[in-house]
């Protein structure tokens, strides 16, 4: 049976989308074995999707043929049950191979994250991301963040434009979504999807979710899926005491640990997944490692983080 298009599958998530982190192994090459293992628990844990080799994933340090060893290890590992996304992204023609390769993988749609280091105007940022999504037949959401900022006219030109299938907001500006949100569906109406991509989206995931924005990536997902599943659940459920124990008593401190050092968005949450008992390995330079005592704050917040879904027990 043909699965049901990307938008169709992601409309009403029974969970939060799901970004592994890439394992490596003691000699630094992606170890596949293991990411097969990570990517396999968080699909049976409850993910609603898979985004493989996107901003946790490291995208930025991968080689193309570690990227699609990566993804085609991804789809292997969710073996049809949710789809897998896979990041592309840098210049245009890059971009274009990247998602040539994940399309070849078995990717069911791309990530288009932010051209490298240059700071485009729109009509230049409308005619890249036009280009990479013509290169395959795979639905491509756009990443706004950093150097890729949109007008509300440019999503509504996005939009309309053919395999292009949403926008995740890694920005933060909500009275931009807001515009963006009211253009698309007043120009451009249809089956548009939004995604809150901040970094720990579930601490501002409520304010999104009043714009009507209710996928959002969760990095907590990676190394304590029942914490995140918890949220998630209670967000569904409207259930306020729950959501503001768990974002008073563990997302606050975990963005709060997360701010103490750069790239922590990523290698703090890879940290993570160790402690939890899957070795993926430290994170590839330019990234480092947490300091030891961030690592020891961490793992205490994630004890205090299961300690808060025993009071609902």
């Amino acid at each position: 049976m043909t699965p049901a298009p990307l938008t169709a599958r992601l409309r009403d998530p029974d969970g939060p989308l799901f970004f592994p982190v890439t394992a490596y192994g003691p000699d630094g090459s992606p170890d596949l074995d293991v990411y097969r293992t990570h990517v396999r628990r968080g699909v049976a844990a409850g993910a609603a999707a898979v985004f493989a080799c996107c901003g946790t994933g490291e995208f930025h340090a991968l080689l193309p043929e570690e990227f699609e060893d990566c993804v085609r290890a991804a789809v292997e590992a969710a073996g049809g049950r949710v789809p897998v996304v896979a990041g592309a992204g840098y210049g245009t023609a890059l971009a274009v191979r990247y998602a040539r390769l994940a399309e070849g993988a078995g990717a069911d749609g791309l990530l288009a994250m932010p051209p490298y280091l240059v700071h485009a105007g729109q009509e230049g940022l409308l005619r890249h991301y036009r280009e990479v999504a013509a290169a395959t037949a795979l639905p491509m959401i756009v990443y706004q963040r950093d150097n890729a900022v949109f007008t509300p006219r440019t999503v509504v030109e996005l939009a309309r434009t053919d395999k292009i299938t949403g926008l995740k907001d890694g920005l933060g500006d909500l009275g931009l979504m807001q515009q963006i949100v009211s253009a698309v569906r007043t120009e451009a109406p249809g089956d548009f999807l939004y995604f809150n991509g901040l970094p720990t989206a579930e601490q501002t995931q409520l304010a999104y979710h009043a714009l009507g924005v209710t996928l959002y990536s969760s990095a907590v997902f990676c190394f304590a899926p029942e914490i995140a599943l918890a949220y998630h659940r209670a967000l569904t459920a409207g259930d306020a005491t729950v959501l503001r124990r768990l974002l008073d008593g563990f997302y606050r401190p975990f963005v709060e640990l997360r701010a103490q050092g750069r790239g922590y968005a990523v290698s703090l949450v890879k940290a993570g997944v160790r402690l939890r008992g899957l070795d993926v390995g430290e994170v590839r330079p330019p990234l480092h490692e947490p300091a030891p005592e961030h690592v020891k704050q961490l793992a205490q917040l994630i004890e205090r983080g299961f300690a808060l879904l025993e009071e609902d027990a």
